[in-house]
């Protein structure tokens, strides 16, 4: 009967721990949101359910910036490879090599001694 006793004790103060961790962590919340909640709803006192719903819909608009983010950064990594891509098969391609050869044989003074428009 003792144990039973201790328990019901026990019991209130671990509620009472619960509710103060619920509390702490809203407060928490509440100053790391502070401007947001402000721009929400400036003279108003906020119920702990207002302070939950705001943060929930905070953090959500963080998220989608963050995706937003995110495809951007892939659809730009996608056009610089495919920029370099080109870039790089332009060096190699059969035009710009030729191309690179008669202005190289035109420079070069051996060819140009040697020849002979008639």
């Amino acid at each position: 009967m003792t144990l039973f006793f201790f328990l019901q004790l026990r019991k209130p103060l671990v509620e009472k721990l619960r509710r103060e961790r619920i509390n702490s962590s809203i407060e928490q919340l509440k100053s790391l949101l502070g401007p947001e909640f402000l721009k929400q709803q400036p003279d108003s006192k906020l119920e702990k359910a207002d302070i939950l719903e705001m943060t929930v819909c905070f953090l959500t608009q963080l998220q989608q910036q963050s995706q937003q983010q995110r495809r951007l950064l892939n659809h730009f990594n996608r056009l610089q490879s495919s920029s370099d891509k080109n870039l790089r098969e332009a060096d190699f391609s059969p035009l710009s090599s030729s191309v690179q050869t008669s202005i190289t044989k035109d420079k070069s003074p051996v060819n140009s001694a040697l020849w002979r428009p008639w």
